[in-house]
Parts: structure tokens; sequence; C-alpha cells
């Protein structure tokens, strides 16, 4: 039986129909003292601005309240991607290039996405010191690997050596990659506070900060309310660490990105919508997730694969009707996401008053509940 859904599984155009929307229309003053540098004292203890999408009215609240302002019968969505320690500094076990010179030192490199079982894309810094060829070793040689390509944006691709478990060391090598505006080093307590209580498939190099406030408790709260909770993942990666390079919006194209629907969460998601009940999103990691799935035929079905969705204003959303969020960045794609599903002005205003107000802002600041 196929889907009463508008649109879901027709052919479809991924990008915004907007015409010539400038990256700069989505640009916004935003003192530097409100970019939140440390997470609340408590996960749930973040402030909330209520946004009506249909209106443009706001109201401020508190996280702890966001359980009600969920009705009985909706499906909340969350993205159970889990942050591994991406950032490891290594030392260049040396390369003779072609010049005879012998290379040695220290690199930093972030990996952002898993390519094969030892192959990942990576980000290096310094750059024009990782050249193909170069041998890294992390630690006192726990880890091994080798450069083997360059990239179009500067990355580039490394092939571990193989050993028992990886994972496992790389959680004792490795820190976690915290966003650039976040101006400290990682520290212990960011290994528990970059991470959701619920993430479970280890895979994402930043947090989807949505997910952040949530606390069993509240989790629990919102069971009790007669909310179902299901889960999809999609792994953050590079694009989250790469800046709008061009002027247009309709320019902009984005890094693919893996994505998993479960089976569990295809049935929740194919009885909520034939009942027409409300589908909840927490973060933009979710809708871009939701979006694409639907696209993909008559109705949901579990699968894995890549996802380079980009939303702006003019997108038809066919899945999503209420969504959670972090506040973004000016002129990001996320900011775009928002914005075409809270209305553009109304997005803006909104965060114009966030600032009065002295919200706090990005990964570890506080959120917004568009419905």
């Amino acid at each position: 039986m196929p889907l009463n859904v508008p649109g879901l599984g027709r052919k479809h155009t991924l990008q915004s129909k907007s015409s010539r929307m400038l990256v700069s229309d989505f640009d916004y003053e935003l003192p530097e003292e409100l970019i939140a540098q440390e997470p609340p004292a408590e996960r749930a203890g973040a402030r909330m601005l209520a946004l009506d999408r249909k209106t443009g009215a706001w109201e401020d609240s508190m996280f702890r309240d966001f359980p009600k302002l969920l009705r009985e019968g909706d499906l909340l969505v969350l993205n159970d991607s889990r942050v591994i320690p991406a950032r490891l500094f290594a030392h260049r076990a040396g390369l003779h290039t072609q010049a005879g010179h012998h290379t040695s030192g220290r690199i930093q490199i972030l990996l952002t996405e898993q390519m094969s079982d030892w192959e990942w894309k990576v980000l290096a810094r310094p750059g024009r010191k990782a050249l193909v060829g170069e041998v890294l070793t992390f630690g006192e040689g726990e880890l091994r690997a080798e450069i083997v390509a360059h990239g179009e944006f500067g990355e580039r691709t490394v092939r571990f050596e193989p050993v028992t478990d990886f994972f496992g060391e790389l959680e004792k090598l490795g820190h976690i990659p915290l966003p650039p505006y976040i101006h400290r080093a990682d520290m212990v307590t960011d290994r528990e506070r970059y991470q959701t209580v619920y993430a479970q498939q280890r895979g994402s190099v930043a947090a989807p900060t949505a997910g952040l406030h949530f606390t069993p408790e509240i989790l629990e709260q919102i069971r009790a309310r007669g909310v179902g909770i299901v889960y999809v993942t999609l792994h953050v990666g590079l694009g989250t660490f790469q800046p709008v390079r061009v002027e247009h919006v309709e320019e902009i194209h984005l890094h693919a990105e893996r994505y998993t629907l479960p089976q569990a969460t295809a049935d929740e998601l194919n009885a909520a919508l034939h009942a027409g009940r409300r589908v909840v999103a927490a973060g933009t990691t979710t809708v871009r997730t939701l979006e694409h799935c639907a696209r993909q035929g008559s109705e949901f079905a579990p699968h894995s694969g890549g996802t380079n969705i980009f939303i702006s204003p003019g997108f038809e959303f066919r899945v999503v009707q209420a969504l959670l969020t972090n506040f973004h960045l000016p002129q990001s794609t996320l900011l775009m996401l928002i914005s075409a599903f809270g209305g553009h002005e109304y997005v803006l205003n909104a965060y114009r008053h966030a600032v009065t107000e002295h919200y706090r802002f990005f990964s570890y600041g506080d959120c917004m509940f568009l419905s």
C-alpha cells in the first residue's frame, strides 16, 4: 500500500528551487562571546526558543519543557551516530623525495570518512607536509599509516596497517574533534558531553548536536506522553569542516555522508505517515536522512547508502513536520536548511532575538524548536 504523502517517491530536485539566493542572505551579527565554549552544567539545562513556523511567533523556554511540546502519537526521530576520537597526532616516519631530501616531523590528522576496512579520508595539518608516500606513526607505533592519495579539497587518503582492534587503539590515541569555533583543547569531559546519551553507531567526526540535550529522564518523559522514539544513523563527515566557498546558494554541493535507515524505523515512519501523525526530527542530520530516504521509493524501506542532499528555501518537505535544532553558523548550509523549514525571515528574526537575549550558540549552545 503506497503512502498517501504528497510527492513521496516521485522525481525530484534535491536542491532548492529558489532562484539566485545569495549565501550572504543567510548572514546575521553574532558577538564572539555568545559562542558556547563549554557545555551547560546539565545536559537538559539549555534554553530553548520555540518558533511557530506558520506565524513567526516565538517564545522563550527551556529544553526541560520540550516533552510538553510533543503530542501523543508523535514520532520522534533521533540520530544515533557516535563521535569517534578522530583527531590524531602523528610522527612522520620520513620520505626520500625526488630531490633526495628526507622529511620528518609532527603532523595532525583528522579522520573524516572511512572508505574501507583500513582506508580513511583525512584532513592533514600542515597540509603541505602530508605527501603521498609518507608513512605516519601514531603513539609508540600502535598505529601506522601511509598517505596514498591527494583529494580535490586538500583532503588525503591514508591506509592504516591492519591491527587487531583499530577503534580500541583510536580510543587510546585519539582526541575528540571539537569544532574550530571552540577555542580550547579537548578535555576528558568532552568524551562524554560531546556525545549523545543514545549514541551507538560509531563513525561521526562531529556530534549531531541537537541530541546533546537529551537525558535518559527526558527520553522517559517523552515516551510517557505516548510519543514513539526511533533512530536513524547519519555519520557527520568532511562537509561539516568545509566553509561555503560560492556566492549563490544554487552553486552549493555537499559531500556525501553515510546513513542507515533500520527496519524498525522504516516501519514506524510508514505507520505514522499512514495515520497522519506528526514526525519530529531531532537535528539537521536527521532531517537530511529522512528527506533523502523519502525520495527513494513510494514508502520507507530499510537500507544504507550515502546522501549529499542540500536543503534551502523552496525545498519541499515530505516527512518532517517539527524540528529540534541548535543555533547554526552565519551563512552555513545548516542555517539554510533551518530557513527552508521555518521560513527565511521568521528564522532570521528569531536568531536576532536569540542574539539580543544572549542565547548560547553552536554545538555546546542552546536550541530551537520549530513546529
